[in-house]
């Protein structure tokens, strides 16, 4: 059944106030702290309905109710209006922020600054590689046959790998060698960089073919074609914070299921290819069973429009979804913000 104007507000108000006080919620409370116009009487009528429909539990035998996941998620669709954040908290953003030397940097300070502001689990994906583009590819003579290539992306990350070449090459021959690869790759996002490292190949001269080859066949095998994501990740001990209240069992297995970088990288890599978009999973929506006890916020970052990478963080369903979603998209505007000036 649809619920009327009034069952809203009294489920908006049972949420906020689980959220606030860690309790559960009864009906005389909730006539005292809320405007809502009626009787304790016409409140319990309404908490039972929202009962019967799956929005609202009795925890124990006491009086008070508690959202369920399907509670929460119609408050998150329907009934949050994300909270602006306050001058102080947008300046606390940019001080942590500012100086940071590099990508590294970023990533570590960013996630930091996440647990922090949200008091959950913080996790953060260094922008992927795949959805990068070349800025410059250096090659720097190591020995007469073997180089360091050093590749870095539009997005501050920096990947280097060594060549071995299979007959000595000139240092004024790795400088054509360099300018030629640049002059082909510069720019183009390394998903769109095979065919163009082919071409490169295809097209030299004889003399310089060998080296060539050696060279991109380092960039194909362990540049382009990489599948391993980095993640960092900051705030596991506020798992603790109220752990026998907001899930139910151990936390062992929540923590176990942090530590693997393929979950983690579920949880937040696989976000919108639009950063303004932020995703709200909560309990059974999780489809990793260990943390269907939690909720997950999460949403894409990088440069102008497009999601170069992910960031989140997890904590107990009994979360401040719209404080949770303002300061995850706040953080993640501004680390885009810093890479586009990058």
């Amino acid at each position: 059944m649809a619920l009327d104007e009034r069952k809203l507000e009294v489920l908006r108000a049972i949420v906020e106030d689980y959220v606030a006080t860690q309790e559960p919620v009864g009906s005389r409370a909730l006539v005292e702290r809320h405007q809502l116009q009626v009787s304790p009487a016409t409140i319990r009528n309404d908490m039972a309905i929202l009962e019967d429909e799956g929005y609202i539990r009795q925890p124990h035998t006491s009086a008070g109710r508690v959202p369920t996941d399907r509670g929460y998620r119609l408050f998150v669709d329907k009934l949050s209006t994300i909270k602006p954040l306050s001058p102080a908290e947008r300046r606390a953003i940019e001080r942590f922020m500012l100086g940071a030397v590099d990508l590294d940097d970023v990533v570590h300070r960013t996630v930091r600054l996440l647990a922090q502001l949200t008091r959950q689990v913080a996790v953060v994906q260094y922008p992927s590689l795949a959805r990068s583009a070349v800025r410059h590819l250096e090659l720097i003579p190591i020995s007469t046959t073997r180089l360091m290539l050093v590749m870095i992306t539009d997005t501050g990350r920096v990947e280097q790998r060594l060549v071995e070449l299979p007959s000595p090459v000139p240092d004024t021959e790795v400088n054509q060698l360099r300018q030629a690869i640049n002059e082909k790759l510069d720019g183009v996002r390394l998903a769109d960089t095979p065919p163009l490292v082919q071409a490169l190949v295809d097209e030299a001269d004889v003399r310089r073919r060998a080296a060539l080859t050696a060279i991109s066949s380092v960039l194909l095998e362990t540049l382009v074609e990489r599948t391993d994501e980095r993640i960092a990740l900051a705030g596991t001990a506020n798992l603790a914070r109220g752990a026998l209240l907001d899930f139910h069992g151990s936390l062992r297995p929540i923590l176990e299921a942090l530590e693997e970088e393929v979950v983690l990288l579920k949880l937040i890599g696989s976000t919108e290819p639009d950063p303004s978009v932020t995703r709200v999973l909560i309990g059974d929506e999780n489809e990793i069973e260990h943390l269907r006890s939690t909720s997950v916020v999460s949403t894409g970052y990088g440069p102008g429009s497009t999601a170069v990478g992910g960031m989140g963080v997890l904590g107990p369903t009994r979360m401040d979804y719209p404080g949770t979603i303002a300061t995850v998209g706040a953080v993640a505007r501004y680390v885009g913000e810093l890479l586009a000036q990058n």
